[in-house]
């Protein structure tokens, strides 16, 4: 088989250097893979608690998780890149066998182990000792060296904690201790991390699996192709628009780029983009779908383990900027489309007229809308109206909608089959791409239905979206050669859809085996961290080196960011980076006067441990791009992370800038800062390409950059103007709490102890209360304060009081005390902005109609 016609799953391995054996041990490992996603779609429903069999706490799913991981791990990895593929040798099934069995450990033994926490046998000992080692082998197969390598350092500084430099030593980790933190106890291997890929990111993983073999990603590209190929660069726009819908349900920025890009790299190079920057806009596309809400490659599962933050939250404040990111692509694939000098390709023959382009878009946005107001209100009204029974009538409505969105697909012609080789001379009709596979949507509207509104757990709501997916697998065939009625069109036999169905599943947990093994690995590291506070010799260490300037601070953390993301899938990479990194950027950021949310930090990091995937020399998806482009991939990986300097820029903004973030922003204030937002990263865009309305001149592209700049921190300027806050005597802080507004906020600077004994002076922000007295708003914030020898300190805190939750403790100093002062709001700044973008605009149009 030559490259050209290597299928997706086929050019994963390659990327990934797994193996394909054949006979027997490939129809092993198909049905291990079967039963472990069967396992784990039986865990996440409501069977097992009905019938009252089968039911597995935590840490017995997660032991069974790992032995499935492993056990898969070393029957479909190689041990050495001359190892053979089409077959397993003995001394890995050995391996496999043992690794498993000792994963499978705690289910098995679960309940001794729970009635001797602790107290260790020779048994549990040598369990843990052969298990780690094993572990880091799997993950060297699986993942490459990187995480094993951390991981392994890890697990020696634990033990060589004693004989490290003064700043890094510790008191030491016994042999006994260290086997029953990692192994035996959920605080290592079997935390959280690997908690939540066994409980959530398994079942989302199955989820876009089973849409990808249900025809839905061939739908989603044949879709964008449909509604953008007639743009300038339309193939590359499309790729932007199918990778992102990918990216939506995808845990995986490898196997995204891979899905789509296997007919989008083509098309672009057909259309004039070379090799490299066909397969950087696929990078870049594909890398962006990890930070793309429901999903953002489990990350959004972790963040709600890790802060306890609900999910809609976390939702919430994730969106916005992967969406300006994203518009942010496409119009950077635009500039370069301009650059190039790139035709719109035409549709049917003709140009689409714009009047009917605008009608199209308004009629799809009112389709979309009302029937979103339809199923939001409707159901709204029928759950309590119809009480127990609801869920019957929901579902009877649903199959109803299948039925229907069926019979539409039928009256349309099937979509022509994926082939990058088709010359581009027509694009597909909108339309009849559209109503071909609507049906496709009812999944995921279920999966957001129950997320979002129901608010059920991730879990269960991915098992409800994957269960309707199989019922759409083993029905949309046959159904549709019923409702079509015509034998000019077969979509073949029920048998056709067991099939689907079967492969789906082995995909999904073939998909996962490098996913489980991460975060299994990356539980090293967290447990590690906890146990001998190595946490706290980072922050010093990163103190050291930043010198307490909180910019080159963060400078460090996203380049250590990027060093320990190399290599590593999203998940993984999430865990080692936000467990290291995420604390220390928030107290060090505390010391040096920013209040930082932790969303905020952990979407810092997390931004740049993503952005390892594209930065060479290691960027996986951009090896595996120009694998697909046959271009060079340390070129396709240079021009991805040029195209993701927007996604590098964001988090430092929404780190000084906590509004993009959507924190305490009211509905039509997050209106405005989207619109402003989006300009800004289109002019940041604009100014990184050299290229405008024309091509910029080096001064244009600055003033570009810092428009963009003034308007994504208009509070930069205006604190350099007026000071936000004004100094108040400490020993007055209830004179001026009766005169500050309920809504504002005091900002104290506080020097005390830590919890280990350190002197350290951080700043804190506490909410004013509502109306009272000084001392009553005082009271109110949990603070009773005394006066000695001059100085402010804190007698009590009262208990659940805000002043406790924002880390304030008895005998701590007050340095100082700021109130804010009143000042215009800091948006006029914008105007300014605004004004110089004109100047730009008159300059470049200027030139351009000069040359024409």
């Amino acid at each position: 088989m030559t490259d050209k016609t290597l299928s997706s799953e086929e050019l994963v391995a390659q990327e990934v250097g797994a193996r394909n054996p054949l006979g027997f041990m490939a129809s092993l490992i198909a049905g291990l893979a079967l039963a472990w996603s069967l396992f784990q779609v039986w865990i996440a429903s409501p069977l097992p608690f009905m019938i009252g069999v089968g039911v597995f706490n935590d840490t017995e799913a997660r032991s069974i998780h790992l032995a499935f991981a492993l056990l898969l791990a070393f029957l479909a990895y190689p041990a050495f890149k001359r190892s053979p593929r089409d077959r397993v040798p003995a001394v890995d099934i050995v391996l496999a066998l043992v690794a498993a069995a000792t994963a499978a450990y705690l289910f098995i033994f679960y309940e001794q182990l729970a009635q001797r926490p602790g107290n260790l046998t020779t048994m549990d000992l040598v369990t843990a000792c052969i298990g780690l080692p094993l572990l880091l082998e799997a993950t060297r197969r699986a993942l490459g060296p990187a995480l094993a390598v951390i991981a392994l350092i890890f697990l020696i500084y634990s033990l060589a904690g004693p004989w490290m430099p003064a700043m890094l030593a510790h008191r030491g980790v016994s042999l006994h201790a260290l086997a029953n933190h990692q192994w035996i106890t959920t605080e290592g291997v079997f935390g959280i991390a690997l908690g939540v890929s066994t409980s959530f990111v398994f079942l989302f993983v199955l989820f876009g699996a089973l849409l990808e073999r249900a025809g839905a990603g061939h739908y989603f590209i044949q879709l964008a192709f449909s509604l953008l190929g007639h743009l300038r660069g339309g193939p590359a726009k499309a790729a932007v628009v199918a990778s992102g819908l990918t990216g939506l349900i995808s845990g995986s920025s490898i196997a995204n780029v891979v899905t789509t890009g296997t007919f989008t790299i083509p098309m672009m190079k057909r259309t004039g983009f070379s090799s490299e920057k066909a397969g950087a806009v696929e990078v870049a596309s594909s890398v962006n779908g990890q930070i793309m809400p429901p999903v953002m490659g489990a990350a959004a599962f972790l963040m709600v383990e890790y802060i306890g933050m609900p999910y809609t939250e976390v939702v919430k404040h994730a969106f916005l900027p992967a969406l300006i990111s994203y518009i942010a692509l496409f119009y950077i694939v635009h500039l370069e489309s301009l650059k190039l000098g790139l035709k719109a390709l035409p549709r049917n023959g003709v140009a689409h007229p714009w009047l009917r382009r605008l009608l199209g878009l308004a009629f799809g946005a009112t389709l979309i809308s009302g029937l979103s107001l339809a199923v939001y209100y409707g159901l709204g009204w029928l759950k309590p109206a119809l009480g127990d029974s609801a869920s019957w009538v929901i579902g009877g409505l649903l199959l109803v909608a299948y039925v229907l969105l069926l019979k539409i697909a039928a009256s349309n012609p099937p979509l022509a089959p994926e082939d990058p080789d088709t010359p581009l001379e027509r694009l597909p009709d909108t339309r009849r791409v559209l109503l071909s596979g609507l049906h496709f949507l009812l999944p995921v509207v279920v999966l957001v239905w129950c997320l979002m509104v129901e608010r059920l757990s991730p879990g269960l709501s991915a098992f409800w979206g994957s269960m309707i997916l199989v019922f759409i697998l083993l029905t949309q065939r046959p159904l549709l050669n019923m409702l079509r009625g015509s034998e000019n069109h077969t979509h073949g036999t029920f048998r056709d859809g067991l099939i689907d169905l079967r492969e789906g599943l082995i995909a999904g947990a073939r998909n996962m085996i490098g996913i489980g093994i991460a975060t299994a690995a990356a539980g090293i590291i967290v447990g590690a961290v906890s146990q001998t506070g190595v946490g706290l010799v980072l922050a010093d260490v990163v103190e050291l080196l930043s010198m307490g300037n909180l910019l080159l601070m963060l400078l460090l953390t996203a380049v250590l960011s990027l060093i320990l993301g190399m290599g590593l899938p999203t998940t993984a990479n999430y865990i080692v980076v936000s467990s290291l990194l995420a604390p220390v950027i928030v107290s060090l950021g505390q010391q040096n006067g920013l209040i930082v949310p932790l969303i905020a930090v952990h979407l810092f990091v997390f931004y740049f441990g993503i952005m390892a995937d594209v930065t060479p020399p290691v960027g996986l998806a951009s090896f595996a791009a120009a694998a697909v482009s046959k271009g060079d991939p340390i070129r396709t990986g240079i021009t991805a992370f040029y195209y993701s300097l927007r996604t590098a820029a964001l988090p430092f903004l929404f780190i000084f800038n906590t509004d993009l973030l959507l924190i305490d922003v009211d509905f039509w204030h997050g209106v405005l800062i989207f619109i402003i937002s989006t300009i800004a990263m289109l002019l940041f865009a604009a100014g990184t390409q050299g290229y405008f309305l024309t091509r910029s001149r080096w001064y244009e592209s600055v003033l570009l950059l810092l428009i963009a700049f003034t308007l994504f921190r208009p509070g930069f300027w205006m604190d350099m103007a007026v000071d936000p806050y004004r100094d108040i005597p400490p020993a007055q802080m209830a004179q001026a709490l009766e005169n500050l507004d309920e809504n504002s906020e005091l900002r104290l600077r506080v020097s005390g102890e830590d919890a280990v004994g350190d002197m350290k002076t951080f700043s804190v922000l506490l909410p004013v209360p509502e109306k009272g007295t000084g001392q009553e708003r005082l009271e109110a914030l949990g603070l009773t304060l005394y006066e000695q020898e001059g100085k402010t300190l804190i007698d009590v805190v009262g208990f659940g009081s805000p002043a406790e939750a924002a880390g304030l403790a008895f005998d701590q100093e007050i340095v100082a005390a700021r109130a804010p002062t009143e000042r215009a709001p800091k948006e006029i700044m914008w105007f300014p902005g605004l004004i110089l973008l004109a100047l730009v605009v008159w300059m470049q149009r200027r030139r351009s109609v000069s040359k024409a």
